[in-house]
Parts: C-alpha cells; structure tokens; sequence
C-alpha cells in the first residue's frame, strides 16, 4: 500500500471516530444512555482498527501522525456541526436586566419569562427555550438590553415550564 493512501485512510477513519465520539458526548449529556453506549461501541471499534494500524504500519513517516492528529482536529469540528443539528435540547438563559424592556419584548414574541426581582431594582429573568431559537433570543437581548449580565446553561430536562 502506498504511502498516501494508508494517510487518507487515517484521516478519514479519524473525521469518522472523533464525529462519533463528540456526538456520544453530546447524546450522554441529554440522559439518552442506550444511544451513547451504542455510539461508544462503534467509535472504539473504529479507533481500535486505525490506531492498530498507524502503530504497526512499517513506514517511518511524520505523514502518518501528521494525518492522524489532522483527522482527530477535522473530526471534532464536523462532529460539533452535526451535534448541533441532530441533538435537539433546552436553554436556559439567566439574564440581569435593570428595566421592563426586554421583559415587554420577550413576551412580545411570546416568550415565557420568569422573573425574580432582586435588590436596586434589578430582575433576573429565566427563559427556558429550544436550543435552535439560541441566536434569535441572544439577538433580541442584545437589542433590547445591550448592557445585561447573561448565564446560558443546556438544560438536561425541564419540568412544570412553558418552552417556546
């Protein structure tokens, strides 16, 4: 086999075990235990067969860990990307805010909003939403709140709340 070929054949096999592995991750951090263990054994699988064979390949060549560590890099990024498409869940957004604007525009768009006043007429606001609606909220906030204090937090499940 050629050199190139066994580097590519690393490379892709990496992207493959690494996506898998950033996707497990995710899918364990939503309680979804039977898809992980599913995930983990595949992933090991595939690691176990292209770590074997760029530990045992009998060419001396920087090319393989190069490829190796390329794969392994390449691999976190596209599995980031489809953790994010494919595993659905809830945000919780903490935001301190120091007026009723954002509070008016969130149920404007009708946002469910807890609110907890806190002292120097401040608010803590608690918006519980759908991970896909992240980026239109953070616009919104930043909008109608330029200054506020945010914590942004998954949530593993939600109880009792309203979820827009």
């Amino acid at each position: 086999m050629s050199l190139l070929f066994i580097c590519v054949k690393i490379f892709f096999a990496r992207i493959l075990d690494v996506s898998i592995s950033t996707l497990r991750q995710m899918v364990m951090l939503k309680g979804k235990l039977l898809i992980s263990t599913i995930l983990a054994f595949i992933e090991v699988f595939i690691w176990f067969i292209v770590a074997r064979e760029a530990l045992t390949i009998n060419i001396n060549s920087i090319l393989i860990p190069i490829f190796y560590s390329l794969g392994f890099a390449t691999g976190t990024l596209i599995g980031s990307f489809l953790a994010r498409l494919f595993v659905k869940g809830e945000v919780l957004i903490q935001v301190i805010v120091n007026d009723e604007k954002l509070i008016k525009a969130l149920k404007l768009r009708g946002y469910e909003v807890s609110i907890l006043t806190l002292d120097n007429h401040k608010k803590m606001l608690y918006l519980e939403i759908n991970s896909q609606s992240l980026k239109k909220v953070l616009a919104l906030i930043k909008k109608a709140s330029p200054s506020s204090f945010m914590i942004i937090n998954d949530s593993r499940k939600v109880k009792n709340g309203i979820i827009k």
